[in-house]
């Protein structure tokens, strides 16, 4: 594990909290305000921060982040220029970044050149959501090769042997999807959730983070009592898709990311 990332999910801890981690999407609405979002989340209270990289077929995204991924490639974004945007927003802001691509795009740039290049900018790790680890080989020698963690996904559906395989290639946290469909879906918090994360969590042996459909603080808070880390995206990307002005879409994403951070105390 990176220790950037060790070193977040132990200070939330040692500070009796669960681990806040926003999701943005590289180069949305621009990268001047990506990079202001950020700096806004950080100040928040993120404790670590993903950048998506924009992708014209995000198989895992509803369409509050396809949207904003829809509109950050109209607008020219590319995978080089959003490891651009993390260069840039790794020497502003305290919490690690943790990039999140799919693997068409670390493909064509190449498992080396992604890898060296995403390190080079200060990343602390990448989430691949659709490389399941048979196939991981290529990209999990070029990743450990530059000290870069990778977080594979779980799910409530995943059978108790593969849930073993998927931990035993993971490094950082394991990504723990917290209910059946895409991201933004509504979430419904249930004790069966509430096990399965916490069985998660005895086999994954690191942080387990839980995210897809975290909206509100009452959500987050639920989700806090089993998992080390809640991941939270179209909740907040929404505040920016629906504001009249960017500035309006901060203020709101400030204020929500603030209620989310406090959600997540322990008692």
């Amino acid at each position: 594990m990176s220790a950037s990332i060790k070193e977040a999910f132990a200070a939330a801890r040692g500070q009796g909290r669960c681990a806040f981690l926003p999701f943005v999407t590289g180069g949305y609405p621009d990268p001047e305000l990506c990079l202001e979002l950020m700096q806004t989340l950080d100040q928040a209270g993120a404790d670590l921060i993903e950048v998506g990289v924009p992708f014209s077929d995000p198989l895992a995204d509803g369409p509050v982040i396809q949207r904003s991924s829809q509109l950050a490639l109209a607008a020219g974004a590319t995978p080089g220029s959003v490891l651009e945007l993390v260069a840039r927003a790794a020497a502003r802001v305290a919490a690690p970044l943790v990039l999140m691509t799919y693997v068409n795009p670390l493909l064509a740039m190449g498992t080396a050149e992604f890898a060296a290049r995403a390190a080079g900018a200060g990343a602390a790790g990448v989430i691949v959501p659709d490389l399941p680890p048979e196939e991981a080989g290529p990209w999990l020698e070029a990743a450990r090769g530059q000290d870069l963690d990778t977080v594979f996904l779980a799910a409530p559906t995943t059978p108790p042997e593969r849930l073993a395989r998927i931990a035993a290639v993971s490094r950082g946290f394991l990504y723990y999807v917290a209910l059946v469909g895409v991201t933004g879906a509504e979430l419904a918090l249930d004790q069966g959730l509430l096990d399965g994360l916490q069985k998660a969590r005895e086999v994954a042996g690191l942080p387990v983070a839980a995210g897809f459909g975290v909206a509100t603080p009452a959500q987050a808070r639920g989700l806090a009592a089993a998992a080390d880390g809640v991941i939270v995206g179209s909740a907040l990307m929404r505040q920016m898709l629906e504001a009249p002005q960017a500035k309006t879409g901060l203020a709101a994403c400030q204020r929500l990311a603030q209620d989310l951070a406090r959600s997540l105390g322990r008692a």
